[in-house]
């Protein structure tokens, strides 16, 4: 679909659909600080409604440029709660520390989950090197209706200091391990959030869970897995394969993503993340986030609700 941008005496924008369930793509829009308002409102609104957005040719884009934009959109946090060398205003996922591939949402360990993130391509792999997203909102939305009481009842805790040696994990270096986890976060959130902008409602779980609350080990994993299975689902899941000047935008409250490990180890990727900060999420029950371990006031302030 097109959407009218005249007010910004630009192009129209369109906003390609690319699944049911998740994943657009959005032409007509060059990235950066100059974007105007109304070009700004539409990539707010595609990204409820289509939970990843993928901009193409952006090879203009610096980081200056990709911090910008991302102050358009929100408020952008420090690069991450505990990864401070990494940068003062980009994080830099970069394969020769590690892949991260896992499922995950970003930094659920701290009370103020990211309410997006935006990623743009730096050097990428001569092949492989994709990134796959989930809808958590469709995985929610298609459970039974028992299955949704029940986790609308549930609470889990999410540590940066989660099972490194887990199903899926490669190795991090160990400089980047121990940073990483040089200062522990623990956080209980509901595993059913209300999303603070559309109301939706989604799951939030991913590997930085260390157990649901008030359960055995056994039943914890199990029912962890059990609607871990849910989310990827294939038909709540879109692949993107990465060219030069691409950048994706996901809502970090709706969805998870993993970044696909099928390069070789003499092939390298680098891209830089920007997250911008959201809102403690509150469950199904009306009951907010609590701290366990941490202060993630450097990382983050707490950011208000915006209106839909």
């Amino acid at each position: 679909m097109s959407v009218d941008s005249s007010a910004d005496s630009g192009p129209a924008v369109r906003v390609v659909k690319l699944g049911a369930n998740i994943g657009a793509r959005v032409e007509g829009v060059r990235l950066g600080g100059e974007v105007g308002a109304g070009t700004v409102a539409t990539v707010r609104a595609a990204l409820h409604e289509h939970k990843v957005l993928f901009f193409q040719g952006q090879d203009h884009l610096t980081e200056d440029g990709q911090y910008a934009f991302a102050e358009l959109l929100g408020s952008p946090t420090t690069p991450h709660p505990t990864l401070t060398a990494a940068g003062e205003r980009s994080l830099a996922i970069d394969s020769r520390h590690g892949r991260s591939n896992v499922w995950h949402t970003d930094v659920t360990f701290v009370d103020r989950v990211p309410s997006a993130s935006i990623l743009r391509a730096v050097t990428l792999p001569s092949y492989g090197g994709s990134t796959i997203w989930a809808s958590t909102v469709a995985a929610y939305e298609a459970l039974p209706e028992p299955l949704k009481v029940l986790a609308g009842k549930l609470r889990a805790r999410h540590t940066n200091r989660y099972d490194y040696t887990g199903e899926g994990r490669a190795a991090e270096s160990s400089a980047y391990r121990r940073e990483f986890e040089s200062t522990y976060f623990e956080t209980e959130h509901p595993v059913v959030e209300i999303h603070p902008e559309t109301g939706e409602r989604a799951l939030l779980l991913g590997c930085f869970v260390k157990e649901l609350v008030g359960l055995s080990n056994s039943e914890s994993k199990a029912l962890f897995q059990l609607f871990q299975n849910r989310i990827t689902r294939l038909e709540n899941t879109t692949r993107w394969n990465w060219l030069p000047g691409d950048v994706a935008i996901w809502d970090n409250r709706a969805t998870q993503h993993y970044a696909v490990d099928d390069y070789d180890s003499a092939e390298h990727r680098t891209l830089t993340r920007i997250t911008l900060a959201g809102a403690v999420p509150v469950g199904a029950d009306g009951r907010s986030s609590v701290v366990i371990a941490g202060d993630a006031g450097y990382y983050a302030p707490v950011e208000a609700p915006r209106a839909a």
